[in-house]
């Protein structure tokens, strides 16, 4: 019996050993943002999560690092499934031990869509300088953007390819899943039933119960921001009298500004400064996706900008942070590939 007892806690105390080898650690900090001093209301304390790879603590290394950036209404909450996943993307070798941060984007109106606004701060610039500056004096990165990738879902794959557009000198790589409003279609086009219902729509309290008016506002208050017009503090490109289509060319130019199918020319020299850039879509995903995701593609080569796209068999949450997702699968060892790791 005392053999067997001494056998047990034996194999227990490796046990601990090896999963001390295996898990990462998460850990999570406040950042009171200087770039996101705003008079919209909007919080700048904003909560920052970091995976730490395993004995990340008890090595001298440095390690690249992963900007992974939240949906919308969605936060910087790295939860135990999505550990689960990151710690077993270092044990399966899909990619070299590294650290992933995820910053707090949601907003009083649920998403910030990662960019810079006069009402509610700069988010573009946040992620990119505040953050990142943030993160490489804190933590044990190789702080040049040879080592630094930038992705995300749905609004954050947006945020990622806007901000790789924009900040290339800081981030080599970006890797959007199932970017969000690359351009004005289907579900936000203008004769949607979208602009049609935010049009009926009076009060905070009403839209709270809906979700395309409320992404609109949301991206209304990044990019049109009107302080002079409550309850909601911004301008929409189309609005409606009765079943009457009413347009406002100078609200549909500043969110033409800011739509990535649109900016390429613009930005084309940015994205060839890229190391690498992919994204992807489901098939069965809101019919939005596979257009706009394929227009953004077939601008790409039509300017030459190499790239990757890939449509996969899923719809927009499915196959993301799970065993056969593309977190897994396809975004990390994509990260493995191009990111510089000591």
């Amino acid at each position: 019996m005392k053999r067997f007892l001494l056998l047990l806690i034996t194999c227990l105390f490796f046990s601990q050993i090896k999963a001390q080898r295996t898990a990462g650690k998460v850990e999570s900090f406040v950042i009171n943002a200087k770039t996101l001093q705003n008079t919209g209301g909007e919080n700048a304390n904003r909560k920052i999560s970091v995976y730490l790879p395993p004995n990340y603590e008890s090595t001298q290394k440095r390690f690249p690092v992963v900007y992974y950036l939240h949906g919308f209404m969605g936060n910087d909450s790295i939860t135990t499934g999505m550990k689960a996943i990151l710690d077993k993307s270092i044990a399966q070798a899909k990619i070299r031990p590294f650290i992933l941060v995820i910053a707090n984007h949601y907003t009083l109106f649920e998403g910030s869509f990662y960019s810079n606004s006069t009402l509610t701060g700069n988010w573009s610039e946040f992620e990119a300088k505040e953050l990142v500056e943030a993160i490489d004096r804190k933590y044990k990165t190789i702080a040049n953007r040879n080592s630094r990738g930038i992705g995300g879902h749905s609004m954050g794959g947006y945020g990622a390819i806007k901000i790789g557009m924009l900040y290339p000198e800081v981030f080599s790589s970006v890797y959007a899943m199932s970017p969000g409003l690359l351009m004005m279609v289907k579900e936000f086009g203008a004769n949607s039933d979208s602009f049609k219902e935010l049009s009926k729509i009076k009060t905070v309290e009403e839209l709270r119960k809906t979700y395309y008016p409320k992404v609109l506002v949301a991206v209304g208050r990044a990019w049109s921001p009107n302080p002079a017009n409550p309850p909601f503090y911004c301008d929409m490109p189309f609005t409606y009298q009765g079943d009457s289509l009413q347009v406002n060319q100078t609200v549909v130019d500043k969110w033409n500004a800011n739509f990535p199918v649109l900016m390429v020319d613009k930005y084309a020299d940015n994205l060839r400064k890229l190391k690498a850039l992919k994204l992807d879509w489901g098939r069965n995903d809101a019919q939005r996706f596979p257009i706009q995701c394929g227009a953004f593609s077939q601008k790409l080569e039509n300017l030459g900008i190499e790239h990757f796209a890939e449509e996969y068999i899923g719809n927009h949450v499915n196959k993301i942070w799970t065993n056969d997702g593309r977190v897994l699968n396809d975004l990390l060892p994509f990260f493995n590939d191009y990111l510089v790791f000591e």
